[in-house]
């Protein structure tokens, strides 16, 4: 089995963020890899990474980060797979991770999910693949739908909850 997707992480440290991403391709069975590098403890390593991802088949990356937040950028810069962003709560609770993700150059996107939105950051992941593979887009089909059910449900619950005034 061969990765479709890199979900890179700066440190372990994000993984309890990063899981979520992981645990989305596990049931929607899209083939991923997981490796932690870091943009500036390993740079000579995230830029043989991001150079060889396309050829080893990588058809999207996402990178999680927090302070600084260079890795994603770091990526994108040397590949032209599309790289997802995941600003990883740490300092200022996440808003340093955030600006430095979506602030990047001209030439060099990185899409860019909310903070610690790996599972977002998973979603889109495989909507992208799912533009070329019938079988994933039904596979996201259902999983939305499966969404909405769960809001449809909840919903009903509420008509239960009793309150003096509550009109419903």
């Amino acid at each position: 089995m061969k990765p479709l997707v890199s979900i890179i992480m700066g440190s372990t440290s994000d993984l309890p963020v990063m899981e979520k991403a992981a645990r989305f391709f596990d049931e929607l069975e899209i083939p991923f890899e997981l490796h932690a590098l870091s943009a500036h403890r390993t740079p000579a390593e995230v830029e043989d990474f991001a150079r060889n991802a396309a050829p080893r088949g990588i058809r999207v990356i996402i990178a999680g980060a927090g302070m600084a937040a260079a890795l994603p950028g770091v990526i994108a810069a040397s590949s032209t797979v599309p790289v997802i962003g995941v600003p990883v709560k740490g300092m200022l609770d996440g808003l340093d991770a955030l600006l430095s993700i979506v602030q990047m150059p001209p030439g060099i996107p990185v899409a860019t999910v909310g903070v610690n939105g790996a599972l977002n950051a998973a979603i889109l992941a495989a909507q992208m693949l799912a533009v070329a593979d019938d079988a994933l887009a039904e596979k996201l089909a259902a999983y939305k739908e499966g969404l909405k059910d769960k809001i449809v449900r909840a919903n009903a619950e509420l008509a239960g909850v009793s309150y003096k005034f509550k009109t419903n």
